[in-house]
């Protein structure tokens, strides 16, 4: 599974895009997914690309979240461990004096990684039929027109008993969990200059505790109909 995403990533950066380069209304399509922590928005995510795949369309949604970490380190001649922790506002300054010890060949500023995580991301979303979760995608993708930004919440007490079931911990690590996890998100955003969730920028806002996961589904596919992001790429389909 990894050697396939991996191949399959090395392929998808490296391909010319089908549309007329520069014109952003013409790339995608791209599915961003922001979450409170103990909505399972990787489970969610891959249950929406099943049911996008069904649709048997030009080519398969990817679900990505981690993976961009593999290939900014890759691009960055680093290890995915250290850009992951960049971002974690208490282990910051840490990692910069590390890599400093390496030597000027070896190291690389918080705002080198910081800029070609963002552009991981963005070429992700520019190259389409990919869902993305989290990593700020929604604003990092902003400027994509074949787009559908969606965020899921939850209340307190659906997160935690989420968690709980997830990681098998006491609901007050659970709560720690939570705690820590979003601090970290907000690290994230910080260290890429969006310290702002921006909430203005999701489509679609969905509470976990209020539908299913089939009826979320189903309200995000209604979402992209009415927003017409497949429209272009299902026409397109009808020539073959």
């Amino acid at each position: 599974m990894a050697n396939s995403l991996k191949t399959y990533l090395d392929k998808r950066l490296k391909e010319e895009s089908s549309f007329e380069k520069g014109n952003l209304a013409m790339t995608g399509p791209v599915i961003t997914i922001s979450r409170e922590v103990g909505c399972n928005g990787i489970k969610f995510a891959n249950k929406l690309a099943v049911r996008l795949n069904n649709q048997k369309m030009q080519s398969v949604w990817k679900v990505l979240s981690k993976e961009i970490f593999y290939e900014s380190a890759k691009e960055l001649h680093l290890a995915p461990e250290i850009v992951r922790q960049t971002f974690k506002k208490t282990d910051r300054y840490t990692f910069e004096q590390i890599l400093k010890a390496f030597g000027d060949k070896r190291y690389k500023s918080e705002t080198k990684i910081a800029n070609t995580v963002r552009e991981v991301v963005h070429g992700l979303a520019v190259d389409g039929f990919n869902i993305i979760v989290g990593r700020a995608s929604h604003i990092i993708a902003q400027d994509i027109d074949n787009a559908l930004h969606i965020r899921l919440t939850a209340p307190i007490d659906y997160r935690i008993n989420t968690i709980v079931h997830n990681n098998n911990l006491s609901r007050i690590d659970a709560m720690e969990f939570i705690e820590k996890v979003e601090a970290e998100r907000i690290a994230f955003r910080s260290a890429l200059k969006e310290s702002d969730l921006r909430e203005d920028l999701f489509d679609i806002t969905i509470n976990r505790a209020s539908f299913n996961d089939e009826q979320a589904v189903e309200l995000i596919l209604s979402a992209i109909k009415q927003k017409q992001i497949l429209a272009k790429f299902k026409q397109k389909m009808e020539f073959f």
